[in-house]
């Protein structure tokens, strides 16, 4: 081959290897998009909803009652109101009720510095009395008679009075599936300390009622407490607006 021949094959040669170098590269290049870590995600992919809490079977739903009671929307009720045993080191004598008003917790008190907590819902009626007296009795799923001074205020409650005999017993009775019944000196306060089934409600300040327990706790309550149990009404004065009017 002579000169100008060779020249030329090196010239194709350096062709063909660059070319054969750019496809490699290319290759390369490919081969590397494949392999690259995914692409992290975006800071405004949308959070995790939040985890529900899981309902503790004491607030499971009870179908043997008369009534059958669904289960509690523990999601609605802070936990810190849940029912729980707790140390209490105040002097109350076992088997005494104490409804801490301001604190929205009501005390069944046990042996032992120990006592039962139950979170509560404090209506209006349950803000205009508080004191000392006695659990006078108790009744399961109770007719419901709103004392003539409420009907006087809200006519549209007429059916339901102490002369017509009452709303009655059901889930959608205001009292629950239990209540409590307070005296002091004989005499009815007409302070109440009952069912709901408005989970909501528990730990705050609502329009109507007495002292309201979830039913799954009130149930609990009137299982343990006696006849003639003492009873403690702590106030709250913070809320005395409630009373005017």
């Amino acid at each position: 081959m002579g000169q100008a021949g060779l020249v030329e094959a090196g010239r194709t040669g350096a062709t063909i290897g660059r070319r054969a170098f750019l496809l490699g590269g290319g290759a390369l290049v490919v081969s590397g998009c494949v392999a690259s870590p995914a692409k992290p995600p975006s800071a405004d992919v949308a959070l995790a909803a939040p985890t529900r809490p899981l309902r503790p079977p004491m607030y499971d739903a009870v179908p043997t009652e008369p009534f059958p009671i669904p289960a509690v929307d523990v999601a609605e009720m802070d936990q810190r109101f849940w029912r729980a045993d707790v140390d209490y080191a105040m002097s109350y004598a076992p088997g005494t009720v104490v409804v801490d008003t301001p604190n929205r917790y009501l005390y069944h008190v046990k042996e032992n510095g120990r006592a039962t907590r139950y979170g509560i819902g404090v209506g209006r009626e349950g803000f205009s009395w508080s004191g000392r007296a006695i659990v006078a009795y108790k009744r399961e799923w109770p007719r419901w008679t709103p004392p003539d001074e409420m009907v006087a205020r809200q006519p549209e409650l007429e059916p339901y009075s102490i002369a017509n005999g009452g709303m009655d017993p059901g889930l959608k009775n205001p009292l629950g599936a239990r209540s409590l019944y307070i005296h002091e000196g004989g005499r009815d306060t007409l302070y109440r300390v009952h069912g709901t089934p408005e989970a909501w409600s528990i730990g705050k300040a609502v329009s109507s009622g007495c002292i309201r327990l979830v039913n799954q706790d009130i149930i609990h309550l009137h299982g343990e407490v006696r006849d003639g149990s003492p009873i403690v009404v702590i106030p709250d004065p913070s809320m005395g607006h409630l009373l005017v009017g």
